[in-house]
């Protein structure tokens, strides 16, 4: 069974595992229909009994799994906007990561900015070794309005400090010591190892699997909820500065940003 919900394609084998493909060409950018589409497809999956796990993946020709957030929504946007945006968003990516089922990402290609939370929100990770990592909103003068997830990143604080504060990509490969993936392989071989983790899944008892979600969400949700608002605020303030909209700018008409405040 084949379901396309805006930029997402979901398919459900007999195993009761679904594979979403997430496809908005040409760099699987975020921007706010993603996130309506993203809302509808967690309906989808939690009124489907059926689906007993899934698996989140981008197409195989793909440049990225997820290319981060699309900057063009950014431009004229002023605090209260952004203020308004995250009120959109909020009961959207938070309930992906409620989901009652355990979600796989099949990184088969790079996950930047809001990919990387996306991936965080994901209970298991299989990750390209030609994938690269990064979180560059620094680079634009702006602070991740999610940043809070990313202590959902399972990483030593240090290194995602290093990634917040310098914005620079790590491969797969260098990430991979700290445990955020479960595997790290060939692309060609992501999606079959996250479909082979996913049919082991499929075939445990569906009471316990979800009682063993819940709890999971139960006791990693108060955390980074507390810190996912923190962060939207000084988000929201940013976008209004001169040096967030200069950052924006300088990305869309690809160029080097000229900062001005601090």
């Amino acid at each position: 069974m084949k379901t396309i919900i805006g930029s997402f394609e979901l398919t459900v084998g007999d195993d009761g595992v679904g594979v979403v493909i997430f496809s908005r060409p040409p760099v699987n950018a975020v921007s706010l229909s993603v996130y309506e589409d993203i809302g509808a497809l967690v309906e989808t999956i939690e009124a489907s009994p059926n689906i007993r796990v899934v698996v989140l993946t981008a197409p195989t020709n793909a440049r990225a799994w997820c290319g981060g957030a699309d900057l063009k929504d950014f431009v004229g946007m002023d605090t209260a906007k952004r203020k308004e945006r995250y009120a959109f968003i909020n009961d959207r990516v938070p309930g992906f990561f409620r989901m009652q089922r355990p979600v796989i990402a099949a990184i088969n290609g790079h996950a930047i900015g809001i990919g990387m939370i996306l991936a965080a929100l994901c209970d298991m990770r299989v990750a390209s070794s030609e994938a690269l990592f990064a979180c560059p909103e620094i680079d634009y003068g702006l602070v991740a309005g999610g940043a809070g997830l990313l202590a959902l990143l399972k990483m030593p604080e240090a290194k995602v400090r290093e990634m917040l504060f310098t914005g620079r990509k790590f491969t797969a490969l260098e990430l991979e010591p700290t445990g955020f993936f479960n595997y790290v392989v060939p692309r060609d071989e992501v999606l079959p190892k996250a479909l082979e983790i996913a049919s082991m899944i499929a075939r445990k008892s569906l009471p316990a699997v979800r009682a063993r979600k819940l709890a999971s969400v139960a006791l990693e949700g108060r955390t980074w909820m507390e810190a996912y608002h923190d962060a939207q605020a000084l988000s929201a303030s940013l976008v209004a500065g001169e040096d967030g909209g200069e950052g924006v700018r300088a990305f869309l008409e690809h160029r080097a940003p000229k900062f001005v405040d601090g």
